[in-house]
């Protein structure tokens, strides 16, 4: 049997927060036997399926294929479970890999001896054997492996996505403190812009930076495979990877584009650079055609009539001073959000509770998310047309 069709746990992991959305999207690929853990979502597959994954996911990070559950309460243990494992199914022995580990409340104390102890097995399982061992070093150009040691329980994984998810390759021109491809994807799937897409709903994104909340509202809307611009995953490295098997994928994705996408997605800045920088990636990402930017004050924004979410991620001010300069700003969302979004639903992205009060709109919705180490919140209104007696 390949090693590609022999099930095992998978690991889908994603940032605090977001399983909720990340469990959602794995439903929606039709995977059923999920479980959410705290920073992931678990179930059980195979390593083509990490394949696809790869290709589809919008809201994960990392794919990861676990080897081996294993007891370590020392690096002795831990060398020899790893050296036990048939190495030769899955790294050419005049290959390249590289470890990463990640350990709590072990003998070891330093997660660098741990990955160098799991370098150390699988370097002599192949010398033992052969003579020739894989190269080894910090490169993320061939196979990938990742070690979570916790206690004496550790596992280990094959890393099947190499560099992270979140890098899709289009952001070429990043911009201001850019919002990560995989956080603007929650927060979009949070306002179930999936469903509003079959509405001819529109998508509306003042204050847009470079570009990342609109591009991927349209890579949804055209149902575009946020994987299609990445040259490399760490699974194409692997002994039994199937490389025709991997275009068939890529030429299944381009077909399921809908390009007839009826509704208007509008991105806006006051920053004449940001608006450039954001049309170099969204022509990048194959949305270009799909976006309509101009450079204005957010509240001069276009707002068409009909559904659809306005979602801006403004400043929320690190610096002492910021929530002074700011505070008006966001007064200024809330009057942009009561004259001009009626029918819409209105939604911020931000880190600081203090300036959110300045909105002076009730909430209908109040969501955890974490930019980095940050505890932010995706504020949703619910904007009526008229008064909400009258509604």
């Amino acid at each position: 049997m390949s090693t590609f069709t022999k099930d095992a746990p998978i690991l889908v992991t994603c940032p605090k927060a977001m399983p909720e959305y990340l469990e959602a999207e794995l439903n929606g690929f039709g995977i059923m036997n999920t479980r959410p853990l705290d920073a992931g979502v678990e179930f059980s597959g195979s390593l083509e399926e990490c394949m696809a994954l790869n290709l589809w996911c919008r809201t994960g990070h990392r794919v990861l294929y676990e080897l081996k559950r294993f007891t370590a309460v020392g690096p002795d243990d831990l060398y020899r479970e790893v050296n036990e494992v048939q190495w030769s199914d899955y790294i050419r022995k005049d290959g390249y890999f590289r470890v990463d580990a990640v350990i709590r409340d072990t003998e070891v104390n330093d997660s660098r001896f741990a990955a160098l102890k799991v370098k150390d097995a699988v370097a002599d399982y192949f010398t033992s054997r052969s003579g020739v061992r894989p190269d080894s070093g910090p490169e993320t150009k061939g196979v990938c492996l990742f070690l979570y040691w916790n206690g004496t329980r550790a596992t280990l994984y094959l890393d099947t996505t190499g560099e992270p998810l979140p890098r899709r390759g289009y952001r070429k021109r990043p911009h201001k403190a850019p919002m990560q491809e995989t956080l603007a994807a929650a927060c979009i799937l949070a306002g179930n812009w999936p469903e509003l897409v079959k509405q001819d709903a529109h998508f509306i994104a003042p204050m847009c930076g470079a570009g990342t909340l609109a591009i991927e509202a349209a890579l949804m809307a055209i149902h575009g495979a946020p994987g299609l611009l990445r040259d490399r995953f760490a699974f194409m490295s692997l002994v039994d990877y199937d490389e025709a098997r991997w275009n068939e994928m890529i030429d299944e994705a381009e077909d399921a584009e809908n390009p007839d996408f009826k509704g208007r997605i509008i991105a806006t800045d006051h920053d004449p650079e940001a608006i450039e920088a954001a049309r170099d990636n969204a022509r990048i990402a194959g949305v270009g055609d799909f976006i309509e930017f101009s450079v204005c004050d957010f509240a001069d924004t276009e707002v068409p009539e009909g559904p659809g979410l306005v979602m801006l991620n403004p400043e929320y001010g690190e610096r002492l001073g910021d929530e002074q300069k700011l505070g008006p700003v966001y007064e200024r969302i809330g009057d942009f959000f009561k004259q001009h979004c009626g029918g819409k639903t209105g939604f911020i992205f931000t880190g600081n509770a203090n300036l959110a009060k300045q909105v002076g709109l009730r909430t209908k919705r109040r969501r955890i998310f974490y930019n980095a180490k940050i505890e932010c919140r995706l504020l949703e209104y619910e904007l009526y047309e008229g008064t909400r007696k009258n509604k």
